[in-house]
Formats: C-alpha cells, sequence, structure tokens
C-alpha cells in the first residue's frame, strides 16, 4: 500500500513542532486555519502532543517512538481503537508508585490541585 502522505516527487513539505504552544486561543484558532488551509496544498508534519489538535487539523497521523513509527491511521478512528483500553483516575501522590508498579501509566498530571492518572489496560 503506498503512503498517504506521498502525493508527488516535487511536493513541497512544512514540518512545525509544537506550533501553538504558548498562543492564546484567538491566535491558536487563528493559527489551526492557516496550518489546515496550508495543508491543502502542502504536507504538513505537525509534531504535538496535543491530541485534539491532530484530530482538528490531521486527517492521516502517525505515532513515532524512539524513531520507529508504531501505529498509523485516522486520528478518529485511532481514537475510536483506544475505547475502553485507557481509564484515568485520581490518585493520592503517595498511591503513584504503586501504580507505576502494577499498570501501564501513560501520563500523569495535577488537575484542579489533584492527580490525574491515564492507564493503558
Amino acid at each position: 500500500m503506498e503512503s498517504p502522505w506521498r502525493r508527488s516527487e516535487t511536493q513541497k513539505l512544512i514540518i512545525v513542532d509544537e506550533p501553538i504552544a504558548g498562543l492564546d486561543p484567538e491566535e491558536r484558532v487563528r493559527f489551526h486555519n492557516l496550518l489546515s488551509e496550508i495543508g491543502e496544498d502542502i504536507i504538513v508534519i505537525l509534531s504535538t502532543h496535543i491530541v485534539g489538535d491532530v484530530s482538528d487539523l490531521c486527517g492521516q497521523i502517525a505515532i513515532i517512538h524512539y524513531g520507529d513509527v508504531i501505529l498509523m491511521g485516522e486520528p478518529l478512528a485511532l481514537v475510536a481503537d483506544l475505547h475502553g483500553l485507557v481509564w484515568r483516575k485520581f490518585i493520592t501522590k503517595t498511591e503513584l508508585p504503586r501504580y507505576y508498579e502494577q499498570y501501564q501509566v501513560i501520563s500523569t498530571r495535577r488537575h484542579a490541585g489533584r492527580l490525574l492518572i491515564h492507564i493503558y489496560s
């Protein structure tokens, strides 16, 4: 199967790394629109960890881990495939080591003064 990103041998390419980081909401929307418009004629490689940006802007994604493509496809379909496999829970800071020992913790972050973890099961 041919790569969905290959359009022609002379195709232009733009690579952007975390382009929305630090922008206020109005500029964020403006930049989303700009990237979307540019992407109609030019291949845009968007490097980001913000899933919402990817699903809003991209028709195809590749998830790269330490240089290896581990997953490729349409963003909304890939997120749907994870339904029921990723769990989130609020825990105390002291519980965190136990969760790392027992589960595959994807992420942790503070949310409203509490610790929110995401676990892949």
